[in-house]
């Protein structure tokens, strides 16, 4: 098996940083507010020299950033500033967005290896949880960092509270939340920030409409794996950026991989026979959707062959969306492409479930 991921998971690079030994500061975008090239929770690293590695959006904003990780990385002090990005006019060196951004420079994250090693595991077994950023603004500033998994989370968190945690985990959301004490100078901001796996899109085919449903499901929020047995067709050129390309058997490739319930495959390639074997491969699983492209003949043929001969029986096999795709008369791939993104979206959003006579809300 070839296997190509252009995504880069910004915790595993924070810990093998620290684990490299040389000074760098974490920079966190802890507040977005009307136009601004980034919003909160963007994260990116900028070692003692300035480059940076991520981006905060480029610009004044990303360039004070770096002059001020250069800072820290010398002092190994964190640094909170503001940026109003309400420029004059185009003429004038200040941004013009209009928006406002607080960010955080952090040297000292180093400390905290163990708690970003747990996160970015989480995030490689797609696991739910939230990180807490906890920021001391007193006569020297300090950042630490918490980790949660979703079940774990205690109820007794004093600030900002369990129920504003639970919310911003609900609404996948960061929020910022600041306290001022009512006897000192000191100021804490907690930044609240949800882990939780954009779905898995598996489409198993990687011709003109795996193409174009990987372009679609993309856009609309999906991590996508694109599995087929050429290695033309698993070409990352042909996918949008960020794509996992996997060139094997489609079927074996299927029985192989860890379906969750945030999981959703599409079968899409290039005949009945390879059809059949995906699904065969994958019929089991507990997968929040799978669908698979065909005419009512070929469906009902491939269903009788799966109940005849016990691969699945009939309440299984009728919970696959085949036909695939909502009826919206599509005629042209990008059309197709388009009636299967908005069936993943009604599963995903309203918990549409398919039964062998209509569309239901469950």
């Amino acid at each position: 098996m070839n296997e190509t991921d252009s995504s880069i998971d910004i915790f595993q690079k924070v810990v093998e940083f620290i684990d490299t030994g040389r000074p760098f500061a974490l920079a966190l975008v802890l507040k977005a507010e009307g136009s601004t090239p980034r919003k909160a929770g963007v994260r990116a690293i900028i070692d003692q020299s300035g480059k940076i590695f991520g981006t905060l959006g480029g610009g004044i904003v990303e360039a004070q950033a770096q002059n001020r990780a250069i800072e820290s990385c010398r002092s190994k002090k964190p640094v909170i500033f503001d940026i109003q990005l309400q420029g004059a006019d185009r003429t004038d060196d200040e941004p013009i967005c209009g928006g406002q951004m607080r960010i955080g420079i952090d040297p000292t994250v180093s400390k905290n290896r163990f708690v970003f090693l747990k996160v970015a595991e989480a995030v490689r077994l797609r696991r739910k949880g939230v990180v807490l950023t906890t920021i001391i603004n007193a006569a020297q500033t300090q950042i630490n960092y918490q980790w949660f998994p979703d079940e774990s989370i205690p109820p007794d968190i004093t600030f900002p509270g369990i129920d504003e945690i639970r919310s911003c985990l609900v609404h996948e959301t960061p929020q910022l939340y600041t306290e001022k004490s009512e006897h000192t100078d000191v100021v804490t901001e907690v930044f609240v920030e949800p882990i939780i796996s954009k779905p898995l899109l598996v489409i198993a085919g990687g011709g003109h409409i795996g193409q174009a449903l990987a372009m679609q499901g993309s856009l609309v929020g999906f991590d996508i794996v694109v599995i087929d047995d050429r290695q033309e067709f698993t070409n990352p050129a042909l996918f949008p950026g960020g794509t996992t390309t996997r060139c094997g058997d489609i079927s074996e490739q299927l029985a192989a991989m860890p379906i969750g319930k945030d999981t959703y495959i599409v079968i899409v390639t290039r005949g009945h026979k390879h059809d059949a074997e995906a699904l065969e491969a994958c019929i089991h699983k507990p997968a929040a959707y799978i669908g698979m492209i065909g005419s009512r003949r070929k469906v009902a043929l491939i269903r009788k062959n799966f109940i005849e001969t016990g691969i699945a029986t009939s309440e299984e096999f009728d919970r696959i969306f085949t036909p695939i795709g909502l009826d919206i008369g599509a005629v042209t791939v990008p059309e197709i492409a388009a009636s299967i993104t908005a069936q993943l979206i009604a599963v995903r959003r309203k918990g549409v479930f398919h039964t062998p006579k209509d569309m239901v809300l469950s």
